[in-house]
């Protein structure tokens, strides 16, 4: 599905519409995609019979309330992330070429006056970017990988996350290694979905902003 919006479905309306590539990514990808994964991990929970079970959100999709020892793995997984992602950045630069390692959808013009109002169209579909991975890949996926892969599920969830972005092209896939590997590490090993909610967004937020407000 991202391969089809990417490849397929986004130069095609980029071909032909006077409309932002950015714009594109956001209505295409929010409702041909993210909405969709959601309805994909309803559907495996009612495949379980996990539907309106008391215990749903807390102990089968573990959403627990973050505790002191969550938010320091969130910030040790941040570091980690920042260190050996800038690394690789700087090993790779001269490979990636003048418009880096971000897809063509998103290179854009710094957004200024009158463009801001793009940052309101993200906000939505950043949440229900963030919402719709991590509600499907931590919070369904994962606990079912952990049943039958045992303490390797984290990495076989990881691979298959990085494998869900291949359309995005080589040298964002190598810069996704140590998020999609440390962020399902751990969320699973505190047994917690929201860490790999929080990790997401602590990504994710910071990255478009910085790319919309500084161009590229």
């Amino acid at each position: 599905m991202l391969w089809a919006i990417t490849r397929v479905v986004i130069p095609w309306l980029t071909a032909r519409t006077t409309v932002e590539p950015v714009l594109l990514w956001f209505a295409a990808a929010g409702f041909g995609l993210f909405v969709p994964l959601l309805v994909v991990a309803f559907l495996m929970l009612r495949q379980e019979r996990a539907l309106g079970q008391s215990s749903l959100w807390r102990e089968r999709l573990r959403y627990r309330p973050p505790d002191r020892v969550d938010w320091l793995w969130c910030l040790g997984g941040m570091l980690v992330i920042g260190v050996v992602t800038g690394g690789t950045i700087a090993v790779l630069k001269p490979l990636m070429g003048a418009d880096g390692p971000q897809p063509e959808f998103l290179r854009m013009e710094p957004l200024r006056g009158e463009r801001l109002w793009i940052l309101a169209a993200w906000f939505p579909f950043f949440c229900v970017n963030i919402l719709g991975e991590e509600f499907l890949w931590r919070g369904v996926v994962l606990p079912r990988q952990e049943v039958a892969l045992g303490s390797w599920a984290w990495a076989a969830n990881g691979l298959g996350w990085l494998l869900f972005h291949a359309s995005w092209g080589w040298p964002m896939l190598v810069l996704l290694v140590p998020t999609t590997l440390v962020l399902p590490f751990v969320a699973s090993r505190r047994r917690n979905t929201w860490p790999g909610v929080i990790l997401h967004a602590a990504l994710n937020g910071p990255s478009f902003l910085a790319l919309s407000l500084g161009g590229t």
